[in-house]
């Protein structure tokens, strides 16, 4: 797992082909808006967000937020400890972000 700044995150998004985003916000603050392209899975899910990650592909990169840093640096550690090698967490999470929003 790697912390990055909102900077570093996005840069390494954008130049990423092999990279998936990872919203593991709850359904509430997901309404309030999602970064583009990103999926959602709900890391309050308990053993739900284990089952839904290991549906996931092992080889992508995932690029993961939450609303403040904290959930997200879990999620990537959780997703560590299943086999997944490259979790990007976003320092600051959903409220420091600078770039695009969109609406589910």
């Amino acid at each position: 797992m790697a912390d990055l700044t909102q900077q570093e995150w996005t840069s390494k998004l954008n130049a990423d082909e092999n990279a998936v985003i990872l919203d593991v916000r709850t359904p509430e603050e997901v309404a309030l808006g999602i970064i583009p392209n990103a999926i959602a899975i709900d890391i309050y899910k308990g053993q739900g967000f284990i089952y839904e990650l290991e549906e996931l592909d092992k080889s992508k990169n995932y690029y993961v937020y939450c609303k403040a840093g904290g959930r997200s640096a879990q999620a990537c550690s959780v997703m560590n400890q299943l086999g997944f090698k490259n979790t990007y967490n976003l320092i600051g999470g959903f409220n420091e972000w600078k770039g695009e929003v969109a609406s589910i």
